[in-house]
């Protein structure tokens, strides 16, 4: 059995969704408020626990093969912080699999992920995956580029609806590999018992290296008109986001990320999503 703790989340649910078409067997980490129901009638079974409660992981665990992780404390707020969420909740999460005899642990990161890194989502990130290396389980992790289905709608979806200009900063001519959800889902369903995936960090992103400018090229291709743009610098603020949306915009800004998936495609059948079908789907989703 498999136990996906982060089910409720975007990622997670497109785990679990993919899983349960499969007719694989299971299990979530759900809270009690959490929107989880869809899942159960989908054939998910659910167990009640949080990251932040330890003693809630072990009947979780119990009779589990394989573990896939997406959890983060993102900007929820409250008491999901990275301190207690991705920080000690994996670390919680990995001991208490170690002990209850995982076989696999699937971990779902980043590009940027760093013990040492100077922001706190990436040393959080970096920190679970070496205590997840040192643990004895045996471990997938998956560390994805940018999701084209979390920046793309902020940095340019929203202008859009909103009828005003779309802000990058910088030239917005650096070349990230910027890769569709879906597609780090099914990396992390193939992963599932694939010897390709034992012990190993596979690197995760999109069919082609994009900046800013060419990503605002294909929305005009496929809108057929311009977009009005306008440029900050490092330190601005980009209007109606979390000053946390623009400092990692800064900090895109300062590098190239290009990343050759075709080894990796190949050896788990994965086919990725081109940027333009991502944004002629995503502008569908918009008019549903």
């Amino acid at each position: 059995m498999i136990l996906i703790i982060g089910a409720t989340g975007q990622l997670g649910g497109q785990i679990a969704r993919q899983m349960l078409q499969d007719r694989q067997d299971v299990r979530i980490l759900v809270r009690p408020n959490s929107p989880y129901q869809p899942l159960v009638e989908a054939g998910a079974q659910p167990v009640l626990g949080d990251l932040k409660d330890p003693l809630s992981l072990a009947p979780a665990l119990a009779g589990i093969d394989t573990v896939i992780t997406t959890a983060t404390a993102g900007q929820r707020g409250g008491d999901d912080t990275i301190e207690r969420v991705d920080l000690a909740g994996n670390q919680s999460l990995i001991d208490a699999a170690a002990q209850a005899g995982v076989r696999q642990f699937i971990f779902v990161s980043t590009i940027a992920s760093d013990p040492n890194s100077p922001v706190p989502i990436f040393r959080a990130k970096g920190a679970a995956e070496a205590r997840l290396r040192e643990s004895g389980i045996g471990y997938t992790i998956l560390q994805a580029n940018g999701f084209m289905d979390v920046w793309i709608p902020l940095i340019v979806g929203l202008p859009l609806q909103q009828q005003r200009p779309v802000v990058v900063i910088g030239e917005g001519r650096r070349k990230h590999t910027f890769v569709a959800m879906q597609d780090v889902a099914s990396f992390a369903v193939k992963a599932v018992g694939h010897s390709a995936a034992h012990n190993q960090t596979i690197v995760i992103g999109g069919p082609q290296a994009v900046s800013w400018q060419d990503i605002l090229a294909a929305f005009e291709t496929v809108v057929e008109g311009p977009i009005p743009v306008e440029t900050r610098t490092p330190g601005e603020q980009l209007p109606g986001l979390p000053p946390v949306v623009s400092e990692n915009m800064a900090y895109l800004d300062t590098f190239d990320s290009p990343i050759d998936m075709g080894a990796a495609t190949q050896t788990f059948g994965i086919k990725l999503t081109p940027l333009e079908a991502w944004i002629r789907s995503y502008l569908v989703s918009m008019d549903a």
